[in-house]
Order: C-alpha cells, then sequence, then structure tokens
C-alpha cells in the first residue's frame, strides 16, 4: 500500500476542504412580460407571470 511521503500541512488540508464552501452567485434569468431580472423557475415578483400566464396577484 502507497505510504505518503511528507505530512499535508494544516494549511493544505484546510485549503482543499474550504473549496466546497464558496458561495457562487445565483443564477439569473429575465422575466419575458416585464422584463425584470429574477430567479429561473420562479414566478416574478415583480408582476406575478410565470409559464406565460398570471400565477399571483400582485398589487
Amino acid at each position: 500500500m502507497a505510504v505518503p511521503k511528507k505530512k499535508t500541512s494544516k494549511a493544505k488540508t484546510r485549503s482543499r476542504r474550504a473549496s466546497s464552501w464558496v458561495l457562487r452567485t445565483p443564477p439569473r434569468s429575465v422575466c419575458p412580460q416585464c422584463r425584470r431580472v429574477k430567479l429561473p423557475h420562479v414566478v416574478c415578483p415583480n408582476c406575478g407571470w410565470y409559464g406565460g400566464r398570471q400565477a399571483v396577484d400582485v398589487d
């Protein structure tokens, strides 16, 4: 069985583990009705449209 030649430092171990904690920007799409930026697959918070129809009544 293979044995590591040198001990892995704390910094190397922690930087490898920290790569999965990176915060990424959420995806964005444009509402076809009001042209405002919104999250994909979510009702538009500005006009209430989703899937080509009025899904929510927004006042």
